[in-house]
């Protein structure tokens, strides 16, 4: 007997009272001012979704939806305890299975989908990137914007010195706990100095560090566009590949980090659930230790925290206090620091006008700071990126870097490493 197909769940949007506490919070309501682009509205289209009332291939549904950044930013503000990203991944899900993705997003999604062609199409931008054009072309233009995200995805030392090494002799004693590196795919590939600099200030912290063979792309583009077929096949491979791998599995992508944290709801296994408890952050990791602090480094700095990071993960002192830890740094909060920066997985590739729009309201803040920052933190790719190119756009020199770059180079200034 064929089993009846399960209806899909919005039971995490039954709090709602449309109160519009949410309105305020979400970043493309603030963009164009239209109800239908809040969370408030979203959820009455999602609701007619579920009733009926409005097909699956109904254009303003489909407009205003897609729209959604999946910042998660209205949660925190929810005064009755809403559900909206469970809801709105429901909504996505019951879409992709009735029209499937457009034309572009299949594209991108099937490159990330297998590594023998995410790979090989990153190493050659990363060659790109290392011939200085990017840097040269970067603009406020469609392809000038993607060239400033590929520039600002170039290593940076917080003074342009050279970068740490290794430790000369890293902790091995049988009580260190182990910690494998999560290595996702933009990240081993556009951002391997960042694995470099986690793997050192961990080591430097009393960690030691572990690589896993047969990892993939953690799945968090698939499931967030709907595809939880993608997702879960991802899922299932990194699952097997890091189970009984080290005590602590560290992520330093924000958003890759969220979904591992989600396996266990996400396949519903045993196994998933166990490794999903065992995944950290890389700051979570290193405020754990402290962590120890490091040589000085005289620099404004203003932290910007991801969505998949603050929201998604909850966390939020960890990196603070990650840069806390360095001497001489003056860190500072800016007015837009938790607001989402427009990217969003694929999201600025698919729908660039909106993206930018986000940005800018960001941008702005930075702008405006008085003392501006030299510098600004945060702790996933698609943020540094997106705002790195941002930044350039708008004419502001201002570097973007992972909290643990700067870390590292306190480290090497107080000659931690050997």
């Amino acid at each position: 007997m064929t089993a009846r197909p399960t209806a899909p769940d919005y039971s995490s949007l039954d709090p709602c009272v449309h109160c519009g506490f949410c309105l305020p919070a979400c970043p493309t309501y603030l963009a164009t001012g239209d109800e239908s682009d809040s969370p408030r509205g979203r959820i009455v289209l999602m609701r007619a979704l579920e009733r009926g009332e409005i097909g699956a291939d109904d254009a303003a549904l489909l407009q205003h939806l897609d729209a959604c950044l999946g910042c998660l930013g209205c949660e925190p503000v929810c005064p009755s305890g809403v559900g909206y990203g469970r809801g709105i991944q429901t909504a996505r899900e019951q879409l992709f299975a009735r029209r499937g993705p457009s034309p572009l997003a299949a594209a991108v999604l099937g490159v990330f989908r297998r590594d023998r062609v995410w790979r090989p199409a990153f190493t050659v931008a990363r060659w790109l990137r290392a011939t200085g054009l990017p840097r040269v072309l970067a603009g406020g233009g469609r392809a000038g914007f993607g060239m400033g995200m590929l520039a600002a995805s170039a290593p940076a030392t917080a003074r342009g010195g050279a970068p740490g090494r290794r430790l000369a002799r890293p902790s091995a004693a049988a009580a260190a706990p182990t910690v494998a590196l999560f290595r996702g795919c933009v990240m081993d590939t556009l951002f391997g100095h960042v694995h470099d600099a986690t793997r050192r200030t961990l080591e430097a912290n009393g960690y030691r560090v572990v690589e896993v063979e047969g990892q993939v792309c953690c799945g968090a583009l698939h499931e967030h566009a709907g595809d939880r077929a993608a997702a879960e096949s991802l899922a299932r491979s990194n699952v097997e590949a890091l189970a009984g791998s080290a005590d602590w599995i560290v992520v330093n992508s924000a958003g890759c980090g969220a979904l591992l944290k989600a396996y266990g709801h996400l396949l519903g296994t045993e196994a998933a659930t166990e490794l999903a408890g065992r995944v950290r952050d890389v700051s979570e990791l290193l405020a754990d230790r402290g962590p120890r602090p490091g040589g000085e480094l005289p620099l404004e700095v203003a932290y910007d925290a991801p969505c998949h990071l603050q929201h998604a993960q909850r966390v939020h002192a960890a990196p603070l206090a990650v840069l806390g830890a360095v001497p001489g740094l003056r860190l500072r909060l800016l007015p837009s620091s938790d607001k989402c920066c427009g990217s969003a997985g694929i999201y600025s590739v698919l729908r660039p006008d909106m993206a930018r729009a986000v940005l800018d309201l960001k941008i702005q803040s930075f702008a405006q700071a008085d003392p501006r920052p030299d510098v600004v933190a945060t702790g996933n790719p698609g943020c540094l990126m997106q705002i790195g190119a941002g930044l350039r756009a708008a004419g502001l020199a201002i570097r973007v870097v992972h909290p643990v770059e700067l870390l590292d180079e306190s480290y090497r200034r107080a000659k931690i490493y050997g």
